[in-house]
């Protein structure tokens, strides 16, 4: 009965990841940084997390999945099968020295579940972006060879990669807990460069595929029922990449096509080998601390970009939750109250300046009945990154998260008086 709960389980998630996947093959975001590399790479969590600074290598969360340590899935309580479905809504404002503008799109964020395996373990699967492209570029002005002529083009981009993870934890002692993830990488990024000169349209379609796969570690570690470390590990690994090109052209009406689905291998990407650090206290019963500190080795991987190059990265989080009484009949005691801050050094570094950015993040966690733990995640972030100089864009965010946060209890006899 289990065994077929969960694999109904499964499928259903994977038939709903299936139509989010296919959403990304629009952009999920519209920022001028996804110009380079894999795009924005995605730092947001998933659940009560994210209003937390996405802090929570450290912190111990029985009923809610913890996608930031494998570890933590061995803390699945038996007969429980957790879920995990977010929704976001972002608005960016972008400026430079002479103009601004804004945007806005709205997206899915996140499906995951988690489920006891057998005493001391749990496992769980989570489905998540793992960066996004989205951007335009109007106006390129190009010079015509062999004259003084110039025309314009548009160049447009958009596509992502996405992350799917498989999260197993083991219960070493009553303390102490390991995790082990396995990921894999997929996705495609597509650039468009068209324009039209006197009778003449041009359009040059570049599609580039990535796939790869990625193995973590994580631990979890209670020094005392007040206070638990924690660690993470991301092995570096290379994205295969394999690029198709097509380029079309129209003369008078008439179209021509002049290469169609040509293929071609790139270079691979390499993902760098990331190291993280967290811990929680309890100092009253009734508050969490939370503290994460990551580190990103990208000078390793010997990459560039055409203006920069990809430097070591630095993340800073910080979390506080205040939850008066988990198990109490008053409704009001039972909502936690949820803030924190992220900053971030960035990894890519433009002259002598990194695209670094930082976030103030709020929120809060509804229950929705006393039988389950059962939640309602609401979350807010502001947030900036990049500079008002050289090249280089400001762009402010407003963001907020919707987190479905369920968990559905399995082989509970029910009490009839």
């Amino acid at each position: 009965m289990k065994i077929n709960q969960i694999i109904f389980s499964t499928i259903t998630l994977l038939v709903i990841g299936s139509q989010y996947i296919f959403a990304q093959s629009e952009a999920l975001t519209s920022s001028p940084y996804s110009l380079y590399g894999l795009g924005v790479i995605n730092q947001t969590s998933i659940g009560k997390f994210n209003s937390l600074g996405y802090s929570g290598i450290g912190i111990k969360s029985p009923y809610e999945l913890n996608n930031l340590n494998p570890a933590n899935y061995a803390l699945v309580p038996q007969n429980s099968f957790l879920y995990d479905i977010g929704v976001t809504g972002e608005y960016n404002n972008y400026s430079n020295s002479s103009a601004s503008e804004g945007k806005s799109n709205v997206n899915f964020s996140n499906l995951a579940f988690g489920f006891r395996v057998m005493e001391n373990l749990g496992a769980g699967i989570t489905m998540t972006p793992y960066s996004d492209v989205g951007y335009s570029i109007l106006g390129v002005s190009s010079n015509i060879e062999g004259s003084t002529e110039s025309f314009e083009s548009n160049i447009t981009g958009l596509g992502g990669l996405n992350e799917i993870k498989l999260n197993v934890g083991y219960s070493l002692t009553p303390k102490l807990r390991l995790g082990l993830s396995a990921s894999f990488l997929f996705g495609n990024i597509e650039e468009t460069e068209s324009f039209i000169y006197s009778s003449t349209t041009f359009e040059s379609i570049e599609k580039t595929n990535y796939s790869g796969a990625r193995l973590g570690f994580g631990f979890q570690y209670d020094i005392n029922d007040r206070i638990t470390i924690g660690g993470t590990a991301q092995l570096p690994t290379s994205l295969n990449g394999n690029l198709k090109r097509s380029v079309n052209k129209s003369l008078s009406g008439i179209d021509i096509s002049v290469e169609d689905e040509s293929s071609d291998y790139v270079s691979d990407f390499k993902l760098p080998l990331e190291l993280g650090f967290g811990m929680s206290i309890k100092p009253i019963e009734e508050i969490t601390f939370s503290a994460d500190y990551k580190k990103n080795f990208w000078t390793d991987t010997d990459q560039s970009e055409n203006i920069g190059n990809y430097q070591d990265q630095d993340i800073y989080a910080f979390g506080l939750e205040y939850l008066q009484d988990p198990s109490s009949y008053k409704y009001g005691q039972r909502i936690s109250y949820r803030l924190g801050y992220n900053y971030d050094n960035g990894y890519l570094a433009i002259g002598d300046s990194k695209v670094e950015g930082y976030n103030f993040t709020a929120g809060v966690g509804i229950p929705t009945s006393r039988g389950t733990h059962s939640m309602i995640n609401l979350s807010y972030s502001y947030g900036s990154k990049g500079l008002l100089q050289n090249v280089l864009v400001k762009e402010n965010y407003h963001l907020i998260t919707l987190n479905l946060s369920l968990e559905d209890l399995w082989f509970v006899k029910r009490k009839i008086n």
